[in-house]
């Protein structure tokens, strides 16, 4: 009888079971977000931990928010638990990246799974079942964002026993993505002038970048405008600098955040003291010290380009047919000597050398009138990386075929190169370095660009690698003439190799303008269409050096060529004033345009200011609204916005939806929306019935509006 009943009582329990593990919590919807309550396991266990999970299931193109945001707000839920069971916190897995108009947030989109565990009261009774509810909310955001709540619940068995459910995978790998708290690197951070420097040290740090938020806290610490990249950077350390949000409070003194590896599904919980002043041990910032010089291993590695830069040169058409001539040259000259015809050889590469550093103490000059520079400074310059671009842009274009430079100066040194004796083929060496500058091949334009930024001996090093990569072909036929049968004929190959070198060139031209698009923001005060003006003007230089190379050319008549070259350098000029990157009037800076100030938005208030005859501005908006930050970005930086707003005496209102506010929700219903921004414009006039405006502004819509 006893093992019968055993027996009878473990087949209802499995029974139990079998109906829990199929059974799914209820699914509701609130417009764009679809939430459920799921578990990993099949029945609650007496007294045991039951681990839950929010299932949100985002329409595409939309998003929630991860615990900590700067201008969202995360999802919550509020439980009604049966008496004795009790719920943890949220956990929050690792968020993606979201980048919107230069605010940089951490989201989740698709689906995702955020756990909860459960403590369940020893007391339950087996073959009960119990049914757990809650209310949860989120922000939802696309080109608008919307608050959304729903009741969800789940209802499980209780048992002795449980088996995982079809969710326990899905658990396992959510789970294993939450940030850990165990780190495998050394952190410090201290504050200096208005920022916080974080410093990793460890040593196999991931070659990607850490993004880190410091806004665990209720309010944000640093300000998430940008891509954070480190400002230096070596095998074993990466050292950032951010700016201190306005509202941080000053008296924090923990830093609380995420640190990211971009390319890992990994995340870092960090939670450190912030020193006053940098710790004795930390590394000062390579930007900050003025005669800082590039980490041994990348320099190195500039060494190497800049070496096969100049050799590369060899191979440009403009270079190649003369290397075999030249060099029977100094034999004819030294006849069967040997040594004389290596010394020409020598005397060829020291005209090379020379000539570079000409040309490296000529920049160190021009750029010893302004600050002296560390190594990456320049970098953080728009302007800089704007010029760079340029720079870049129009040697890709030279290659590519669009125009040719170059053969004038070798016309202007063709006489002193052919001079009989040493001095001859001294000024060879420098016509090959005039007449090769032009035809910068890939590896070598990025050298020059660095050695813009590096400290004086660098430079020069540099410099003196693309000269002996460039010297190199001539001194060893020199020595050995009899090479010069090996090398292939000159041919049309050589203008493919040129036109082909030319897209790597284009590659980093790429890549400074994704840098550019960081920079070029409007928190950073720049106009909202600064980079567009940086791409055209990179366009009207493409258009002068097309003038140039189509009119310009030797075989043109010279009027052709007078008026090509003066229409070249206008158009050239004109693009690049036109593109280059200045920020803005700041709101704030500008006496002509006073900033605007905003009043508090109540119900009924524009109608009455309207009635007394005034044109009001209302602007429903939210710190968690993204397009919201971006109108206020593109329309309220406008200096003619503001002119009109202070000379037309608009009466501006704000009706702030950060926080709940069931008036403001019913004022938006009323007008057919459920979301922000939403902005309206009401008329003397016509006070009852206000000019609703697009959810994406621009200062043209608002000044038509209010006209």
């Amino acid at each position: 009888m006893r093992p019968f009943f055993i027996t009878s009582f473990s087949l209802l329990c499995s029974c139990f079971i079998f109906l829990g593990s199929i059974a799914q919590g209820t699914t509701a919807r609130d417009r764009a977000v679809e939430a459920e309550l799921i578990s990993s396991q099949s029945a609650i266990i007496p007294g045991e931990v039951l681990q839950l999970g929010l299932r949100l299931k985002h329409d595409p193109h939309w998003h929630t928010y991860w615990r900590a945001s700067a201008t969202g707000y995360a999802t919550e839920i509020e439980w009604h638990l049966p008496a004795g069971f009790s719920a943890g916190p949220i956990q929050w897995p690792v968020p993606r990246i979201y980048e919107m108009t230069g605010f940089i947030e951490y989201v989740y989109e698709d689906e995702v799974i955020l756990p909860i565990f459960i403590q369940a009261p020893q007391d339950l009774a087996i073959g009960s079942s119990v049914t757990l509810n809650a209310t949860t909310s989120w922000l939802m955001c696309s080109d608008v964002c919307i608050p959304g709540d729903v009741e969800i619940s789940i209802t499980l068995p209780v048992a002795i026993d449980a088996k995982p459910t079809q969710w326990a995978q899905a658990f396992s790998q959510t789970v294993n993505s939450l940030p850990r708290t165990s780190l495998p690197f050394s952190v410090q951070a201290w504050t200096d002038n208005g920022f916080i420097y974080l410093e990793i040290t460890g040593d196999e740090l991931p070659e990607a970048f850490y993004y880190f938020d410091g806004q665990f806290e209720d309010e944000p610490l640093i300000i998430p405008t940008e891509t954070q990249k480190p400002v230096s950077t070596s095998p074993s350390r990466q050292l950032y600098k951010y700016e201190i949000d306005s509202v941080a409070d000053p008296a924090t003194s923990t830093l609380y955040g995420l640190l990211h590896p971009l390319k890992s599904s990994i995340g870092y919980h960090l939670e450190i003291p912030i020193a006053q002043s940098a710790p004795e041990n930390a590394i000062p910032p390579l930007l900050d010290n003025a005669e800082s010089t590039v980490p041994a291993r990348g320099f190195f590695s500039l060494l190497l380009f800049a070496f096969l830069g100049g050799l590369i040169l060899n191979l440009m058409p403009c270079v190649f047919p003369v290397i075999g001539i030249k060099i029977m040259g100094f034999v004819n000259q030294a006849g069967e000597d040997r040594k004389k015809i290596m010394l020409h050889g020598l005397t060829f590469s020291l005209g090379v050398l020379l000539s570079f550093w000409i040309l490296a103490i000529t920049l160190l000059i021009l750029r010893s009138g302004g600050e002296k520079l560390g190594w990456g400074f320049q970098l953080q310059d728009p302007a800089f990386v704007f010029a760079l671009t340029a720079f870049l842009f129009l040697f890709a274009l030279n290659m590519s075929g669009l125009f040719e430079c170059g053969t004038s100066a070798m016309g202007a040194g063709s006489s002193l190169s052919a001079k009989q004796g040493f001095l001859g083929s001294f000024f060879s060496g420098v016509l090959a370095t005039v007449v090769a500058t032009p035809c910068a091949a890939p590896f070598l334009a990025p050298a020059l660009g660095a050695a813009l930024a590096l400290p004086a001996f660098q430079s020069l090093t540099l410099f003196t690698f693309i000269a002996i990569g460039l010297a190199l072909p001539y001194l060893l036929l020199s020595i050995y003439p009899k090479l010069i049968e090996f090398l292939p004929r000159p041919g049309p190959w050589m203008e493919s190799f040129k036109q082909g070198m030319a897209f790597l060139l284009y590659a980093t031209v790429a890549y400074l303008l994704w840098v550019l698009v960081g920079q070029l923001t409007e928190d950073a005060g720049f106009s909202p269409f600064a980079l567009l003006y940086a791409l055209f003007a990179l366009i009207l230089c493409a258009v002068a050096v097309w003038i140039y190379g189509r009119w310009g050319a030797p075989h043109q008549p010279a009027k052709s060529q007078r008026i090509a070259k003066i229409a070249c350098l206008l158009i050239l000029g004109g693009g690049l004033f036109y593109g280059w990157p200045s920020p803005s009037i700041s709101i704030d800076a500008s006496e002509e345009a006073p900033a605007i100030v905003w009043g508090k938005w109540s119900p009924g208030k524009p109608e009455q200011l309207a009635a007394e005859g005034k044109t009001v501005y209302v602007d429903f908006t939210a710190r968690w609204c993204v397009t919201c930050q971006s109108n206020k970005a593109v329309v309220f930086s406008s200096t003619e916005v503001r002119r009109y707003f202070a000379e037309n005496n608009i009466v501006t209102l704000k009706a702030d939806w950060t926080n709940r506010d069931d008036t403001i929700a019913q004022e938006l219903e009323k007008y057919g929306r459920s979301a922000v921004p939403f902005n309206l414009v009401y008329h003397p006039n016509n006070p009852e019935h206000p000019t609703m405006l697009p959810e994406l502004l621009t200062p043209d819509t608002v000044l038509n509006a209010l006209k």
